[in-house]
């Protein structure tokens, strides 16, 4: 009787104890979850904004440029494109420093060169400077998408890291939001001498010099050094971190040449080269396929261009979201990027009118980039360390070269056939081929992604 009511004293002693202890996990996990994101993605998603208004001011450029300096569609179309074989050097490298070394520092090299470089596009006179400095641009860049999602993997789990993707890469279509009526404005400027395509390079390259040096100061490489956490919300993340990388290892330990043998991996990669030949095709020749379409002026066709770029930025994070929530990802990357080239397609058919091509191209920018958040999630899901960082800088690399095939093939086609719709039916190819192998990646793989999902939770 004694041991039973001392029993019962334990037990009751006890039960307060085990009543707060989950209280008290859950507020630490949303403390630092919280903490986490709101110091890290909005810098983040700044800097991706600064890449991406870098990367495609030339596009904005081509509605001056080939006058001024005598170039056709077929020039303007390769020296977009060899942005991508730049960027093909460092991109595996890239992905590997930013895991071994320092993120923080490789992606501060990364900025501070490319927008040097970037100004120095307002200096060309002929093609093969234009090609030259393009290249040059392309090769500076390199490495840094690789490096922010392998850092972003170094602060979020895998169950918040579509939304966190989802946030970085809205920097990809608002850049064009924000960044196409600023260069609507800057083509009407004639400073110093200087067309208005040239001050573009020139004051969009600034803040990529600047922002690189922040960086240097205002990142954190890792959460066990990040003195802005406080002690239990450090501990907490490190655990949590530490426990899918011991899940990811107890289900299959991958080497980087057995990661780049992977069928997965291999498919990934091909998917997104559709993708980008697709999406860097259109987005690049789009401003010029509405300007030809409405004859208005440079603002407004920059608006018009807009549009596409902002309703993707509000689709992009539902589907991150829903992702998320439901913990899926291929279905909800196959299926945006499919729609994708039907949109396209059917602006092929009935987009002869301004406002029918506008709300169709639309469509096709909310589809491409629902894509890419749930895409980007799915390597790191059976990935880890440096056979992640390597196989993401694979994957963004070669898949990038459909950025140079999408923009060439595409002012290739043009020029022969004085029209848009052999290149663009060429890109809707891409993209519904892309849909197809992205329903391919993970056959097979189910039953053990879901072994280290629940022995990560």
């Amino acid at each position: 009787m004694y041991t039973a009511r001392c029993t019962n004293t334990r037990r009751e002693q006890q039960k307060p104890v085990q009543e707060t202890l989950i209280p008290q996990s859950i507020d630490v996990s949303q403390r630092a979850r919280k903490r986490i994101a709101w110091r890290l993605l909005p810098f983040l998603f700044t800097l991706y904004m600064i890449a991406f208004l870098d990367r495609m001011n030339v596009s904005a450029a081509a509605l001056q440029m080939p006058g001024d300096l005598g170039f056709n569609d077929k020039v303007v179309g390769l020296g977009a494109g060899m942005f991508f074989i730049g960027y093909l050097v460092l991109e595996i490298p890239g992905g590997l420093i930013a895991e071994l070394w320092s993120a923080r520092r490789w992606i501060a090299r990364i900025m501070i060169s490319w927008g040097i470089i970037t100004a120095l596009m307002a200096f060309i006179h002929n093609a093969r400077e234009f090609y030259v400095v393009r290249f040059l641009v392309g090769a500076a860049e390199a490495g840094f998408f690789p490096a922010v999602i392998v850092y972003v993997s170094h602060w979020f789990r895998y169950r918040d890291r579509s939304k966190a993707i989802a946030v970085f890469y809205a920097a990809n279509p608002l850049s064009y939001v924000v960044g196409s009526p600023i260069a609507g404005v800057l083509l009407g400027l004639t400073w110093l001498g200087l067309r208005g395509w040239r001050w573009l390079f020139i004051l969009e390259g600034i803040p990529a010099v600047v922002f690189g040096v922040i960086t240097i100061f205002y990142l954190t490489d890792w959460p066990r050094t990040a003195k802005w956490l406080k002690d239990d919300e450090r501990d907490w993340i490190h655990a949590e971190l530490e426990k899918e990388k011991e899940a990811k290892r107890k289900a299959r330990s991958f080497t980087i040449w057995q990661a780049f043998s992977q069928r997965d991996v291999i498919l990934l990669t091909l998917c997104y080269f559709g993708a980008t030949t697709g999406g860097y095709g259109i987005s690049f020749w789009l401003p010029t396929i509405l300007k030809r379409l409405s004859g208005q002026s440079d603002l407004y066709v920059s608006l018009f261009a807009a549009l596409p770029y902002l309703v993707g930025f509000v689709v992009q994070q539902l589907n991150g979201w829903h992702s998320d929530r439901v913990g899926e990802r291929r279905w909800h990357a196959a299926v945006p990027i499919f729609l994708c080239g039907v949109m396209m397609l059917l602006a092929v058919i009935f987009g002869s009118q301004l406002w029918v091509a506008v709300a169709l191209f639309t469509l096709v920018g909310a589809c491409y980039y629902a894509f890419h958040p749930c895409f980007w999630a799915v390597p790191t899901a059976f990935l880890g360390e440096s056979a992640a960082a390597a196989s993401i800088g694979l994957i963004n690399s070669v898949g990038n070269l459909g950025g140079f095939f999408g923009p060439m093939i595409m002012g290739y086609l043009v020029s022969r056939t004085h029209n848009f719709r052999a290149g663009l039916l060429f890109l809707v190819g891409n993209l519904c081929l892309s849909g197809l192998l992205m329903i391919a990646v993970g056959a097979g793989r189910k039953a053990k992604q879901e072994a280290v999902e629940a022995a990560a939770i």
